[in-house]
């Protein structure tokens, strides 16, 4: 880290940042003469800080704040280092950090550490998921009161339409999409193919896989800051809210992974099209932990207009072949990549949390050699499914009290959750619709 800011003289301020559970960048500004003290004994804030409400705000009733005395956490570096900050007009850099107790304990209320507590129940049994994320997004212009796609730098001209697979709509922002690809290659983000989506402005990023679960979140949580900082440098917004426009379709973020063993063989691959026992137990744990993780995967109020049938979006318990009416879907393909695809999140969601949702209800089903029902054929919005929970409120009662959440979250992490959220609802209720936008445009 102190060769990084040595070959990078012209870095002028550092930041320092951890996800708090809302996925929001929470930390600190450093000069950069200072910026060694940081590496090497960390920094120190509040636990609380990770516990905060979407609008920055202290959880009222939150034991971490008042009845505990506000205390300090220890901040450490991960092991990503120093990255840098394309979308600032002075050269920065930061500094990836996650929350410690004094003694070195990990913080369990810190969602990247959540995600380490699952992946080392893979590693307990020799196993290591690999992982790819599929983040969809919009490209906004929010300078009048209605949302709208913004003016093309290229034509002028803004073109009011889905532009699904459309090589025209990635032309037409040309400039920005240069600019982004050049920043991953900065910040070492592994960002693959581009696609325009059906949505208006509506683009996704794929991401390449990775046998380091904790480096994918990351990439995937830096992606969305990058995105929506890059954005506005070019005069509009971006924004992973789950559903912007009501005509139109919401944003996603798909989850693909596969699981080797310790040498290095994809234990979902059995030769054929069907996969192995195991990848069915992984699926058997995904889809029973499903309701009581939705409030991991749809966060906010603004979620739940994109769980909608039809709409593509998932809103029923079930996995399927090469269907993506589903929930779980297993891809075609050489037998050699076969994976499962996890369909629910949005693109709102905090990446951390979301993989240790979605790994952690593998692991559990591999654990418990758990059976999934048949897979679905046809149209699964008209198969009669369990459900995923339809409302926010039905999300944030399901995920305190479901036992399969408590086997993959820490119970402080359970609680500090539910608590944020039902504050949020609390105050959602006082805004109007054009307010709630507001919020979410920029936050997730």
């Amino acid at each position: 880290m102190k060769n990084w800011l040595r070959k990078n003289p012209h870095v002028r301020t550092i930041r320092v940042a951890a996800a708090d559970l809302n996925g929001q960048a929470r930390g600190k500004r450093i000069p950069t003469r200072f910026a060694e003290k940081v590496t090497t004994e960390g920094t120190r804030f509040p636990f609380s800080v990770l516990n905060l409400d979407i609008w920055g705000e202290d959880i009222d009733d939150s034991p971490l704040v008042f009845d505990s005395g506000d205390r300090d956490g220890v901040l450490r570096p991960t092991e990503r280092g120093f990255l840098p900050m394309p979308w600032l007009e002075t050269p920065s850099a930061l500094l990836p950090i996650w929350m410690f107790h004094e003694d070195g304990r990990p913080y369990d209320g810190d969602p990247r550490h959540a995600l380490r507590a699952v992946l080392d129940r893979f590693k307990a049994r020799g196993l290591t998921p690999v992982c790819a994320v599929e983040l969809e997004f919009f490209l906004i212009d929010d300078s009048g009161r209605n949302l709208q796609v913004p003016v093309s730098p290229r034509s002028g001209k803004r073109r009011k339409a889905a532009e699904t697979l459309s090589i025209r709509a990635l032309d037409q922002f040309d400039n920005f999409f240069t600019d982004l690809y050049d920043a991953c290659e900065e910040m070492d983000i592994p960002a693959d193919t581009a696609i325009s989506e059906a949505g208006l402005g509506q683009f996704e990023i794929n991401m390449m896989h990775s046998d380091d679960a904790l480096r994918a979140a990351d990439d995937a949580w830096l992606f969305k800051m990058l995105v929506k900082g890059l954005a506005r440098r070019h005069g509009f917004a971006a924004s992973f809210m789950a559903k912007p426009y009501e005509d139109y379709p919401g944003s996603g973020l798909h989850t693909h992974f596969s699981v080797l063993d310790q040498n290095g063989r994809n234990v979902f691959d059995n030769g054929g099209p069907e996969g192995t026992d195991l990848m069915k137990n992984a699926v058997a744990g995904c889809l029973a932990a499903m309701p009581g993780s939705a409030l991991v995967f749809a966060p906010h109020l603004n979620s739940y207009d994109r769980l909608v049938p039809g709409n593509h979006a998932p809103t029923g318990v079930s996995w399927a072949y090469e269907n993506r009416t589903s929930s779980i879907r297993i891809p075609s393909g050489s037998s050699a990549a076969r994976r499962i695809e996890h369909r629910v999140s949005g693109g709102d969601v905090n990446p951390y949390l979301m993989l240790a949702a979605v790994l952690g209800a593998a692991i559990t089903g591999i654990e418990d050699a758990a059976t999934p029902p048949a897979p679905v054929t046809g149209n699964a919005y008209e198969a009669n499914l369990p459900q995923i929970p339809a409302t926010w409120e039905a999300a944030i009662d399901a995920f305190e009290t479901d036992p399969l959440v408590a086997r993959i979250f820490a119970p402080e992490l359970i609680r500090n959750l539910v608590l944020t959220k039902r504050q949020e609802v609390h105050y959602m209720q006082e805004l109007t619709p054009e307010e709630r936008v507001i919020i979410y445009l920029d936050t997730v």
